[in-house]
């Protein structure tokens, strides 16, 4: 909140829209010391919506997290207006209508002609472009994206975004403003899905992408990028809270907006669960079923206990290979050190991009003895390792590798085959397309770190978490991974490809 001796760039707002996010946006401009006009298209809509922000102001000062003094003051900065003509004095209108954009040039349109010829207009959409709003405005300058995230309270961040036509100077106005209210603004430009959007599709999209090849079922793939990344909900997890009827509209959107880019290419999974309504928490199932609003998690199968096990062998062209050594010295494993293993030994190799089956193919392995395991990073760093069999693993050493691996009490999924492992895909997708991100200067690489850490909740942004693993790692998966697809989603952006050829750091801005 404001300084009593602060005041905002804007002091008059209009704000049309009261639904969830329209709302948000009134609270926190009203707490920073902005006569805050309501308009809704159902005039019931605007009473409701001071009522609820009243009941709001009255918890946090039970809280004692507000004063009785100061939450009078904000309900009283809430003026409920007839309609869009009584926002004629408004410095600032903002738009959280529905998300049409036959409605939001509509409505834009008609204010142009009622507020004065110096107010900024600003859209919440999500989806939709800035410049296509405005296009149908005498002035489309002064027209800006204006996107907050849901809850816009608890939500610190807000992208700022300059259509085509956008004056600078009013997207530097709303950046300023975003700041007096507590919000942190990130610059973006007009493109689809700005870039909390735009960036998230990795870890999504991927995951569906390995759910659909039964890599992993949603459980398994969930506990894996939370315990080895640090993710604080796994992306089905995700699904379930945000809900298929808003997250899979966006995926396609995002899709078809860039003409069908395979990179963000959308589920058959998320379409057929969206269209057979089943999509999340909030009906009660979703990815999984809740009971009383608690995940129904299946549990994991327990470990083999074995009396004895096989002697390991670890071939000369394991990627990790001596991190790999010393973990099964540290494990107790009988390491076999000569250039061929004996016909006893279990085979554990770790490929990075590559699947186990490429492996033992190409180093003319015994598959039927040969398991992979994820390497990417340190071991002490990650909760759960991450093996994989091929489609001729034998049983016994299946159950003899996922032993020796969880003799120390730590956590163990073994999953099938597939071209990387669960965490070097969805990895190298995030990382990657943050890059293209970087490469289309759709932001700047500190602001696209910002809003993913903030709008997206990641334990890192995209770019320190391409840092954390090595950029050159991110490419030798991406590499084999459009090896072992033969796919484009696959394809490394030239600016992270620069970036690893040199050895620099992702963060690094300088061409």
């Amino acid at each position: 909140m404001l300084h009593a001796h602060a005041e905002p760039t804007f002091r008059n707002i209009g704000l049309v829209g009261t639904g969830a996010m329209g709302r948000g946006i009134a609270q926190i401009a009203a707490q920073a010391g902005c006569t805050v006009h309501l308009v809704d298209a159902q005039p019931a809509a605007v009473e409701a919506a001071r009522t609820a922000l009243r009941e709001t102001w009255d918890k946090l000062v039970a809280k004692g997290r507000m004063t009785a003094e100061a939450a009078t003051a904000c309900s009283e900065r809430l003026v409920p207006a007839s309609g869009v003509e009584a926002l004629a004095g408004c410095e600032l209108v903002i738009e959280a209508i529905v998300e049409r954009l036959d409605a939001k040039q509509s409505l834009f349109a008609q204010l142009e002609g009622i507020v004065g010829p110096d107010a900024v207009l600003a859209t919440n959409t999500s989806s939709l472009s800035v410049t296509a709003i405005g296009s149908r405005l005498q002035r489309p300058q002064r027209l800006a994206g204006f996107h907050f995230f849901n809850p816009v309270p608890l939500m610190k961040v807000v992208e700022v975004v300059r259509g085509l036509k956008t004056d600078a100077a009013v997207t530097e106005r709303l950046a300023a403003f975003a700041r007096e209210m507590g919000h942190t603004p990130v610059q973006a430009q007009d493109t689809p899905g700005f870039i909390v959007n735009h960036a998230g599709r990795g870890y999504i999209t991927e995951a569906l992408r390995i759910a659909g090849e039964c890599v992993a079922d949603f459980a398994t793939i969930d506990r894996i990028l939370k315990d080895q990344m640090g993710f604080r909900l796994g992306p089905f997890e995700l699904l379930d809270l945000t809900a298929l009827d808003v997250s899979q509209p966006v995926m396609e959107s995002i899709y078809h907006q860039y003409y069908e880019e395979p990179r963000f290419r959308p589920s058959v999974i998320a379409a057929q669960r969206l269209a057979g309504g089943v999509v999340g928490r909030k009906v009660g199932e979703g990815f999984y079923r809740y009971v009383d609003g608690q995940a129904q998690v299946p549990p994991e199968a327990p470990a083999p206990v074995l009396d004895t096990l096989p002697p390991v062998w670890v071939p000369g062209r394991a990627a990790r290979r001596a991190d790999l050594l010393q973990l099964l010295k540290d494990l107790g494993a009988s390491v076999e050190t000569a250039a061929q293993p004996s016909a006893q030994a279990l085979i554990v190799t770790a490929p990075l991009g590559h699947d186990v089956t490429t492996v033992a193919a190409v180093e003319r392995l015994d598959p039927g003895r040969t398991v992979g395991i994820d390497m990417l990073l340190p071991d002490a760093a990650v909760k759960r390792r991450v093996l994989a069999t091929n489609p001729a693993t034998r049983s016994d050493m299946r159950a003899a590798a996922h032993a020796l691996f969880a003799r120390d009490g730590k956590a163990v999924s073994v999953i099938r085959d597939s071209g990387g492992f669960v965490t070097q895909r969805v990895v190298a997708t995030i990382v990657n397309i943050a890059s293209d991100i970087c490469q289309q200067g759709i932001c700047t690489p500190a602001d696209l770190e910002t809003a993913v850490t903030l709008g997206l909740g990641y334990p890192a942004g995209p770019l320190a978490m391409g840092d954390r693993v090595g950029a050159a790692s991110v490419l030798e998966i991406l590499f084999n991974l459009q090896t072992v697809y033969g796919d484009m989603r696959y394809r490394p952006s030239p600016w992270l490809r620069r970036r690893g050829a040199l050895g620099l750091s992702l963060l690094h801005t300088e061409d």
